[in-house]
Order: C-alpha cells, then sequence, then structure tokens
C-alpha cells in the first residue's frame, strides 16, 4: 500500500511592527520570518506588517485587527498563522479560539525548526528540553476540562491533582531525566575536550549568525562534506574537521550552530553543551553576511549570544571577522567594504575583518594567514642545532612547529629556527635541553 502524502501546513506569517521599529527593519525581519516558516517545510500563502501601537495584555492585537487578520485566515484558506514575537499561553489560547486555527510565535516556530534539523542523540535531547520547558508553561491551552481525579477512597476522601497538575508533574519528570542525560553527554565533552587540550592540535570554532554562510567557509577550509544551503539553520549539529594551515600546520575547525534574534533562552540553556566548544576554542570565525542590510545589527545579535555563554572578545577570546559573500556586493560599495577590511588589520584595537568569497575563493587564502597569525601569538621560536644521533628531534620538530630556516653542516649537525607553540614549546625544552642554543 502506498503512504498518502502529508499536506504542507499553509502558513500566514505576520510580523508586529511596535514603534519603535523602522519600516524598512520590519520589511527584513519578515522576510527572515517567512525563510524560517519555509525552513519548516510549511507553505506560506501570504505574509503581513501588523502595526502595533499599543500591547493588548488578553489577545496581543486589537480587536479591530484580529477581525480583519480572521478574514484574511479564512480567505487565504489558512491552516497556521505565525506571529514573529513572543506570545503568552493566554494570548495564544485566545487567538487559536479567534482566528479557529493553530497559532505558533517566534519561539516556538524556531523550536519546532529545530526539531526538525537535530540528527544526532544529542541534538534530539538539547532540542526535547527546551521543547519542554517551552510547553510547561502553555499546558494551560492543552486542556479544556481541567477535571480533577479523585484521590484515595471513597466518599471522604478530597479532591485528587488536576489534570493539569498531574500533566506538567509528568513533564518535570521528563524534563528532570532530560537534564540528567544531558549532564552525561556534558561529561563526556569535558573529556573530549581535555585530550584535545594535551593535544596539540588549536581549535577554530566558526559562529554567526544563521545562513551566513558558515557552513560552505567550512566546506571550502576543509573536506567538510556538511549540508550547505540557502536556507535558515540548515544544519544544527557541531562537526569538526582538520584545517590546514598554510604553514604545513594544521588545526581543528569546527561548525556550530548558528544565531539568531530573540533566540529562546531555553533554547541557549538547553545548547548549552555544544555551545561551550565555541567557548574553549583558541580562535572565533565570525561568519557575516556582508549583502544582508541588517548585517550590523546581526553582528550585535551575535555578540551578544557570545557574551551570553561567557564567550567572545568580552572574555577575552581572539575572534576575526569573515566578511562573506563578496560576490554580492558591487561597485563603491565593494570598495568601500575594501578599505574598511584592510584598515581592521593596521590596528591592534580592532577586530580584524576578511572580505571573502565562500563561494569563489575570494579572500580565503588571506583569511587563512590571518587564522593562523592569531593562533600563533603566543608562540615561541627556537634555535636549535642537532646532531646526528638527535635527527628523531628533527623530525619531531618538523611535524609540531613551522621550520623558519633549515641548514645542513658539513659535519652532519643541522642548525634550526622553528617557531613552536608554547605548550610544544615546553615539552622540547623538557625532553631536548642539550640542543637549543642559548
Amino acid at each position: 500500500m502506498l503512504e498518502r502524502e502529508i499536506p504542507r501546513e499553509k502558513a500566514l506569517v505576520l510580523h508586529p511592527r511596535f514603534a519603535n521599529e523602522r519600516a524598512g527593519d520590519a520589511d527584513y525581519d519578515l522576510e527572515e520570518a517567512v525563510g524560517l516558516t519555509e525552513a519548516l517545510d510549511a507553505e506560506c500563502v501570504d505574509s503581513r506588517i501588523i502595526p502595533v501601537r499599543e500591547l493588548r495584555a488578553s489577545n496581543f492585537f486589537g480587536k479591530g485587527q484580529i477581525e480583519e487578520i480572521a478574514a484574511l485566515i479564512q480567505a487565504s484558506e489558512a491552516t497556521l498563522t505565525i506571529v514573529n514575537a513572543a506570545l503568552s499561553p493566554i494570548q495564544q489560547r485566545n487567538l487559536e479560539r479567534d482566528w479557529k486555527c493553530k497559532v505558533i510565535d517566534r519561539t516556538g516556530l524556531i523550536l519546532e525548526i529545530f526539531g526538525l534539523r537535530a540528527a544526532t542523540k544529542e541534538g534530539r535531547l538539547q532540542v526535547e528540553l527546551a521543547r519542554l520547558g517551552y510547553e510547561r508553561s502553555r499546558l494551560v491551552r492543552t486542556w479544556t476540562h481541567l477535571e480533577r481525579q479523585r484521590g484515595g477512597q471513597g466518599f471522604l476522601a478530597g479532591p485528587g491533582e488536576t489534570q493539569i497538575e498531574s500533566d506538567r508533574r509528568i513533564l518535570n519528570d521528563k524534563i528532570t531525566k532530560l537534564r540528567r542525560d544531558l549532564e552525561n553527554v556534558r561529561r563526556t565533552r569535558g573529556l573530549q575536550r581535555k585530550k584535545r587540550e594535551r593535544a596539540p592540535e588549536r581549535v577554530v570554532a566558526l559562529v554567526g549568525y544563521t545562513n551566513a554562510g558558515k557552513s560552505t567557509l567550512f566546506n571550502a577550509l576543509t573536506t567538510g562534506g556538511v549540508m550547505a544551503k540557502d536556507m535558515l539553520f540548515a544544519t544544527l549539529d557541531t562537526t569538526h574537521r582538520v584545517l590546514p594551515l598554510p604553514s604545513g600546520q594544521s588545526a581543528i575547525l569546527s561548525d556550530t550552530v548558528g544565531f539568531i534574534s530573540d533566540l529562546p533562552t531555553d533554547l541557549i540553556t538547553a545548547f548549552r553543551a555544544t555551545l561551550e566548544e565555541v567557548k574553549d576554542a583558541d580562535v572565533l570565525l565570525h561568519v557575516r553576511d556582508i549583502s544582508d542590510p541588517l548585517t550590523e545589527r546581526r553582528r550585535d545579535e551575535v555578540l551578544e549570544v557570545l557574551d551570553q555563554i561567557d564567550a567572545g572578545p568580552e572574555h577575552g577570546q581572539e575572534i576575526i571577522e569573515v566578511w562573506n559573500k563578496a560576490d554580492l556586493v558591487m561597485g563603491d560599495e565593494r570598495a568601500a567594504l575594501n578599505e574598511r577590511a584592510a584598515a581592521t588589520l593596521d590596528f591592534e584595537d580592532m577586530m580584524n575583518a576578511y572580505l571573502v568569497s565562500c563561494l569563489s575563493g575570494e579572500g580565503l587564502s588571506d583569511l587563512l594567514h590571518g587564522v593562523e597569525a592569531a593562533l600563533s601569538v603566543d608562540d615561541q621560536t627556537l634555535t636549535v642545532t642537532i646532531d646526528p644521533a638527535n635527527f628523531s628531534a628533527r623530525a619531531w620538530l618538523h611535524s609540531h612547529g613551522n621550520v623558519l630556516l633549515e641548514d645542513m653542516r658539513k659535519s652532519g649537525n643541522v642548525d634550526m629556527r622553528v617557531r613552536l607553540s608554547e605548550s610544544d614549546a615546553g615539552k622540547f625544552r623538557s625532553n631536548y635541553p642539550a640542543l637549543i642554543n642559548n
């Protein structure tokens, strides 16, 4: 028997524009909400900006607006209405009653997408924890009867817990179990990070607003093979690959989940185990879609999330900005961006920025040199003389360091000048003290 294809939800997308939001910004915010809807594999049948002068506690919108939207829902035959703002449980319930269709807010939309995209066991655990935390406050709209279950035996028994209390208790039990499972994940990740700290590889983590091109950059710099698609939250799960550096050395490049404005607090908390990969990286690459008219606002939103997890420049972490999608910027604007990016390299108190195009490969070579320079800030240069009896030390230096100079003498000795990481320089001093020239 052939399986019947499940019909796509027909969605009406609404973006409430408040008095302090510019009309131009509202257009881009509505476009982003439509993109999120498409990432959920729902069909957007219509999208509107709804001016909101005063937020109503019971229904969010005014009475006249609710009636207009109800007519719009009926005319477009929408089965789902997405409000690109945070709705309280009461507002969500009342709007569903008035519009006679399913209503979700921005937080619910993002959680639905994360649930759809999570591929690993860890990702699914994190999304489920965030979803349960969100649903716990919305049980009031799930149950309309709220009947009480009788407690004890006989007619003297008092009323038992309400259905909603029973469901909330079940949810709390599930949340406790999920937190315990995630704590095990966190412990495992901690052990993995300790192993990496003992290893010579340094870690570079990609961060940025969703759909800025992180996965495309990841694939361009490594043998990544991760899904790169023009879609919000195309990838969720963290991926690691070896990043070859210009000197012949290597680092570990980590691709992480994309950020977004108004990212649910529950989601940040649930993904903390994954985001700690960012916190412990040696260098962060902040990938920005430089063709986005709201790129400066997106930048601030990413830095705000980084600060929430104790990462980024405010916490002493090296960060390099990657101005991606340069191929979409033309003319005088392109020349101005080149000048701005070049200027950041001349001042120590500015974040270094590189204008690149992941599709054409433009600027990637300069970016790699910049990454290596950032990773090498604390490197030490050793001058050594190696005799034939200690040629194993020469092989070790070639595999662990950047050989700047090598001169073979007639006597068979080799003079070398090598740049090593701080930890590797310490290891060499400990193992071969006699070979180092003072």
